[in-house]
């Protein structure tokens, strides 16, 4: 028996048929770059009076399930987080690959079960119930791409010694098939920003625990609200044009994209009707000026407010 450590961890991820219910087939090896899943039941104290100062046994409260996963931003593995966050899509075949588009606003976004996996001890438990809640992807000059994808589940399995994911397809997750951040751009009307210095966007689908009255204490479901988008913008004062636009009220459109050079796999995230707010232009020194601008995303006549284009060699994501 040995220690468990990160650089030996496994996280399976297979869609659920029935929410709650972990398949017993269909698993992904996924990579990652950190994992917070895990069931967690907190203690209560006792309120009990009459019997002294002697405290009497607490007990265990409800259930809860939630937790962030970081993911590398690749061109295989990260469809799969875009399905469970989106629902599924059709996708298009084009010249050598796919071109796989997500939507925001489905009615209805499936749940999955992600078995993680401490091969050294050996344990191994499985999280259910699992629905995607937010996405944020930090855009910068420099190093990797990672997203954050924030989760909540149902429960969580008793430790077993050995996996019940059966045998996980395996995910290709090196350099030449992840995003960086030096091929990033931000397009504002299909025109590429100049003085950009970095990017947050931040999409959730606001969903909603179902909290009812269970014997095992856990949560029966969690519904999807009106999902939000916004993108935070920190950049050097170079022209009005951005000014202007905020000042007039006009939406516009801003496009996050990033290449794979020489492999023609393309990530490009879309929102086609932004809100910028009016900003202030602090002057704090004699270097240049900076400013952030937290802008609003929001829906346009028959479109979605965001939608992710995934182009890669993956033929489905069903």
């Amino acid at each position: 028996m040995g220690r468990a450590r990160g650089a030996n961890a496994l996280m399976n991820l297979a869609f659920e048929t029935a929410y709650g219910t972990p398949p017993a087939s269909g698993y992904k090896q996924m990579p990652f770059v950190s994992s917070q899943l895990g069931a967690e039941q907190a203690l209560t104290e006792s309120n009990l009076l009459g019997l002294g100062r002697t405290p009497s046994d607490p007990m265990l409260d409800v259930v809860t399930n939630d937790g962030d996963v970081v993911v590398p931003v690749d061109s295989q593995a990260f469809g799969w987080w875009l399905r469970l966050l989106f629902g599924a899509q059709a996708p298009t075949a084009d010249g050598d690959g796919y071109i796989h588009t997500f939507r925001s606003g489905a009615i209805a976004i499936p749940s999955a079960s992600a078995e993680i996996g401490h091969p050294d001890v050996p344990a191994y438990s499985t999280n259910y119930g699992l629905r995607a809640n937010t996405l944020q992807i930090q855009m910068r000059r420099n190093g990797w791409i990672d997203a954050t994808i924030g989760l909540i589940g149902q429960g969580e399995t008793a430790l077993a010694a050995t996996s019940s994911a059966g045998t996980p397809t395996a995910f290709d997750a090196t350099l030449n098939k992840r995003f960086t951040q030096p091929t990033g751009q931000v397009l504002i009307d299909d025109v590429q920003v100049g003085g950009v210095l970095e990017a947050t966007i931040s999409f959730s689908n606001v969903l909603e625990k179902v909290e009812t009255i269970r014997p095992s204490g856990e949560i029966e479901d969690s519904d999807p609200g009106m999902p939000t988008a916004s993108l935070g913008l920190t950049l050097k004062f170079v022209d009005r044009a951005l000014m202007l636009k905020a000042t007039s009220g006009t939406p516009v459109k801003i496009v996050l994209a990033w290449s794979i050079p020489g492999a023609n796999r393309t990530l490009r995230i879309e929102l086609p009707r932004v809100f910028l707010p009016r900003s202030k232009r602090p002057v704090t020194g004699p270097a240049g000026i900076q400013m952030t601008v937290n802008a609003m995303a929001s829906t346009p006549t028959g479109g979605s407010m965001m939608a992710v284009i995934l182009r890669n060699d993956v033929a489905s994501y069903a």
